[in-house]
């Protein structure tokens, strides 16, 4: 029977979800993503193109990104409980910065700021709802970066 040295178990694991791993700021680039998530889902909405299920039948990659919001509400009661860290927001982050990103930006978007911009009748609302776009992208980007550092330290 194989066993276990419990102690040496114990640091791995405490040092790996340790709540002490994820602190104010964490929580508040977190929270501060989430709003920006939930203001640009909006724009979507009002702009009234690259939606998807459920607002139409089609899968989209809005209907993809709505499903980060079970993932942070999950990640905030996992980590209230001491049972996620900074690893789980890395990973959720770096997840969200990279879908954003890529939907939004670069040779291949789908959905680039021009599509964005044009379907509002005022230039400067679509301007801001890319601007918006920006604070959102660099506010996962801030999340990413914070939390491979607070994951990092935790565990040494």
């Amino acid at each position: 029977m194989i066993e276990l040295n419990s102690e040496r178990f114990a640091r791995y694991r405490t040092a790996e979800v340790s709540s002490d791993s994820v602190d104010r700021r964490l929580y508040g680039l977190i929270g501060l993503g989430t709003i920006f998530g939930i203001g640009h889902h909006l724009d979507h909405v009002i702009r009234g193109n690259h939606v998807g299920w459920p607002l139409i039948p089609e899968i989209t990659p809005f209907t993809y990104s709505l499903g980060f919001y079970p993932l942070i509400l999950i990640g905030v009661y996992l980590t209230l409980r001491g049972r996620v860290g900074a690893g789980y927001w890395f990973l959720v982050l770096v997840a969200g910065f990279l879908m954003v990103t890529l939907v939004h930006f670069g040779p291949w978007a789908s959905e680039p700021p021009q599509d964005i911009i044009q379907p509002y009748s005022n230039v400067y609302v679509g301007y801001f709802a890319v601007v918006w776009l920006l604070g959102f992208v660099g506010t996962f980007w801030a999340g990413t970066v914070y939390s491979a550092y607070r994951w990092a330290t935790v565990r040494k």
